[in-house]
C-alpha cells in the first residue's frame, strides 16, 4: 500500500475524504426536495446549482488539509495530471436523476497518484450506503467486506448500463444488450454510472458496461471494482484506466462470455 500524504490534522486521508462525502451528501439529501434550477451543459446533460454548491464543499474540506495537491472537479474542472497526487471528484454523479427527483445518485471522490487510483469512495446519500476500497486493502460498504458476484453465467445475472448521450452512442449500447439478451435474465439503467460499478461491486450485478465516461464518473469505481475481484477493461479488453472512455466490468468469467458475444458489435470494434 502506498504512503499517502500527510493532513493537515494528521487524521488519515480515507477519514478526510469520507467526511468530504459525508459534506456532499449532506447538501444533496437536504436540496433533494426542493424545487432545483437546471442549466444544461449539453444534451441530456444537466447542471443544478447544488452541484456546484456540493462541489464547493468538499472542495473546502480537500484543499484545508491538502492544500498542494491539485483538485480535478466536473464543474470546475482541471487537468487529469498523471505526474503525483490527483484528488478527482464528482459532487453528484447521477445529476439527471437528482433533478428529476429520482433517489439515485452519488458523491464521488478519488485520490490518485501517477494517474492510479490509490483510494475511492462512492457516496449514495440516500441510501446511506458508502462504498470505499485503498488499493490493496480490498473494496468496502459501509466496513463491511464486499466482493463481485460468482455467479459465472450472463444467464443466470443481471447486467448493468447507461446510455450514452448521443445518438450513436445510445444505438451501440442497446446493440450490446440485443447481443447478450437472448440469455440475460434483465438489465437496469442506471443513471449514475458510479453507483453502477459499486453495485457490480458488490455483487447485486453480474456486468456493467458504459459507453463513454469522465474521469470523475468511473474514477472511484475502478479501484472498487478491482478491489473487490473483478475486472474493469476498455473495450477492446485493456485494463480500464482514468483515460478510458469506455468501459466493461465484471467478474473474470461474466467478463469472458460478455467479451465474446458482443464481439461483433460496432461498439467493440
Amino acid at each position: 500500500m502506498i504512503n499517502f500524504p500527510r493532513s493537515a490534522s494528521k487524521r488519515t486521508t480515507i477519514d478526510i475524504a469520507l467526511e468530504a462525502a459525508g459534506r456532499a451528501g449532506t447538501i444533496l439529501v437536504q436540496r433533494f426536495s426542493e424545487s432545483k434550477r437546471i442549466t444544461m451543459k449539453g444534451r441530456g446533460n444537466v447542471v443544478t446549482e447544488t452541484d456546484v454548491e456540493a462541489e464547493i464543499a468538499v472542495k473546502e474540506i480537500l484543499i484545508k488539509e491538502y492544500p498542494d495537491i491539485p483538485i480535478l472537479a466536473e464543474e470546475s474542472g482541471g487537468d487529469l495530471i498523471t505526474d503525483g497526487w490527483l484528488w478527482i471528484i464528482d459532487p453528484l454523479d447521477g445529476t439527471r436523476n437528482f433533478a428529476s427527483n429520482i433517489p439515485h445518485f452519488s458523491t464521488v471522490i478519488a485520490l490518485a497518484f501517477n494517474g492510479e487510483v490509490q483510494l475511492g469512495i462512492t457516496h449514495d446519500p440516500i441510501r446511506k450506503e458508502t462504498f470505499h476500497a485503498v488499493k490493496g486493502l480490498g473494496a468496502f460498504l459501509n466496513g463491511q467486506r464486499i466482493h463481485v458476484s460468482d455467479e459465472k453465467h450472463l444467464a443466470d445475472g443481471i447486467l448493468g448500463l447507461d446510455l450514452s448521450y448521443d445518438d450513436q452512442g445510445g444505438a451501440d449500447s442497446l446493440e450490446i444488450i440485443k447481443s447478450i439478451w437472448p440469455g440475460m435474465q434483465t438489465a437496469r439503467i442506471f443513471g449514475s454510472a458510479a453507483l453502477g460499478l459499486s453495485y457490480l461491486a458488490a455483487g447485486r450485478l453480474h456486468v456493467f458496461f458504459h459507453y463513454k465516461l469522465e474521469p470523475w464518473d468511473q474514477a472511484s469505481g475502478l479501484l472498487i471494482v478491482e478491489e473487490a475481484g473483478g475486472l474493469v477493461t476498455d473495450r477492446a479488453g485493456n485494463r480500464a484506466c482514468l483515460e478510458s472512455d469506455g468501459i466493461i466490468a465484471a467478474s473474470a468469467h461474466a467478463h469472458a462470455e460478455f467479451m465474446e458475444l458482443t464481439k461483433q458489435s460496432n461498439w467493440r470494434e
